[in-house]
């Protein structure tokens, strides 16, 4: 238990930006390890997001509610994923070879293709959250959203390697097999435990489409990930659950 209550405090010193106590020390392979409870840090994100939802609902419109839980979900992370999908669009749009491509997804400015996917990442989830009629469905659809985007990015460094022999997806380590299942298996329980069933599947399955999705673009510009990369598998993944659970 101590090791669990260890590996979810690095998750989620790493994951958001919230007033926890520092780490001691990162033992060796510790954040690989700690993967596997990334779907936890992640619906501690998304039920921040949600309160903020659900509190915008009683005072505002839909919309305005929807902006207040993004902005909640922002401040949360410090916009850590958002960094990665403006990076990683920035890099593919702008680079003609894979050097290329990772020298500009280093460059800390951001370029059109960057600002470009930041807008549509914010306008599709703003406006799949504004369109649920039922406030109570779109706090879980967060909740859901959030597990299920840090949960499938264990999944995606088992798919391909990285990109780079240095930086922070190289850094990170590599979770295992077990591990990532651990942390996939986890996601679903939590968007189950949020959603009914068919929801809930269609939860998992939109995020795993747009994981894979990134994942293939990822293979043919780099053959391999990035933490920019991952970033933007995080972002693909809450969009795609969120239109998903609004499907049905």
């Amino acid at each position: 238990m101590t090791a669990l209550l260890a590996q979810l405090h690095l998750a989620l010193v790493f994951l958001t930006r919230l007033p926890l106590p520092p780490l001691r020390a990162l033992p060796e392979g510790g954040l690989a390890r700690a993967m596997r409870l990334f779907p936890l840090a992640g619906a501690v994100v998304g039920g921040l997001a949600a309160l903020a939802y659900l509190f915008g609902r009683l005072l505002f419109p839909p919309p305005l509610a929807a902006l207040l839980a993004l902005a909640a979900a922002l401040l949360a992370t410090g916009c850590l994923h958002e960094d990665g999908l403006a990076d990683m669009a920035d890099g593919f749009g702008g680079g003609k070879d894979k050097a290329r491509k990772l020298e500009i997804m280093r460059d800390s400015r951001i370029g059109s293709y960057g600002v470009a996917a930041l807008v549509m990442s914010l306008a599709l989830r703003a406006a799949a959250l504004a369109s649920f009629a039922d406030p109570w469905r779109a706090a879980a659809a967060l909740v859901a959203a959030h597990a299920l985007a840090r949960g499938m990015i264990p999944l995606v460094m088992q798919l391909m390697g990285p990109a780079r022999d240095n930086g922070l997806g190289h850094g990170a380590g590599q979770p295992s097999r077990s591990d990532a299942g651990t942390a996939l298996l986890l996601a679903a329980l939590i968007a189950l435990l949020v959603l009914p069933l068919p929801q809930a599947a269609l939860a998992v399955a939109g995020g795993a489409l747009a994981a894979l999705a990134v994942t293939r673009l990822a293979l043919r510009h780099l053959g391999g990930h990035t933490g920019d990369v991952l970033g933007a598998v995080e972002q693909a993944v809450e969009v795609g659950v969120l239109l998903m659970v609004l499907v049905k």
